[in-house]
């Protein structure tokens, strides 16, 4: 492999890793305390700020229980993929489908939320590097987004800076919560290229699509 090849595989290791860390709900935080790497070093590898070294990498794979080839992007596709059109299941919290297979750029998700029992607690809030825009498809959403609480419903938009503190829960609506997700690692954002037509509709003010406050 030449040179080229072998820096770019490895910049592009970093939209990879976070991909897989959020598919195992793990947190920066839970992964240095697990494997011992500094949660400064995980964030730069994660947004391409830093190469990762082979001893990293290897302490990834383990903790992720993936193979340094799929990390690198050079397994080979198997003769079917089941996982391609099955969600990944996360015990009782949550199911996420990868819509998008590609490393780089925008990645796109569908997350469900199972239905609760009684009212919910405040979202734990995170915050890392990014841009993400979250569309819900059913149920209602509680999206705790810095010191802001709203709660979204069906064709809701909210779009914001990773960088803030953000979480969501099931708002407590009786049955699931279906949503959308597409996240820039590196700051990515939608390009809308087409503008709403006037007068159509009783239109919201602005900042309306983020929302609705809290009463879960």
């Amino acid at each position: 492999m030449a040179v080229d090849d072998v820096d770019g595989t490895l910049a592009a290791m970093g939209p990879r890793l976070r991909a897989v860390r959020e598919h195992h709900s793990a947190t920066l935080a839970g992964v240095s305390c697990a494997t011992g790497i500094s949660t400064s070093t995980l964030s730069r590898i994660e947004t391409g700020r830093r190469k990762p070294t082979l001893e990293v990498l290897l302490q990834l794979s383990k903790e992720y229980g993936v193979s340094l080839d799929e990390l690198a992007g050079t397994a080979p596709a198997p003769a079917a993929e089941p996982r391609a059109t099955a969600p990944l299941s996360f015990g009782d919290d949550k199911a996420v489908l990868p819509l998008t297979r590609y490393v780089g750029g925008l990645h796109a998700h569908k997350h469900v939320l199972p239905a609760v029992e009684g009212p919910p607690a405040r979202p734990r809030q995170v915050s890392h590097e990014g841009y993400e825009w979250l569309c819900v498809l059913y149920g209602r959403l509680w999206l705790a987004l810095g010191d802001q609480d709203l709660v979204l419903t069906a064709g809701d938009v909210a779009e914001f800076d990773t960088r803030t503190p953000h979480g969501v829960v099931n708002a407590g609506s009786g049955g699931p919560v279906e949503y959308l997700i597409m996240f820039g690692p590196q700051g990515e954002r939608l390009r809308p290229r087409t503008s709403p037509a006037a007068g159509r509709g009783n239109r919201r003010p602005n900042g309306a699509q983020a929302g609705r406050e809290a009463r879960p």
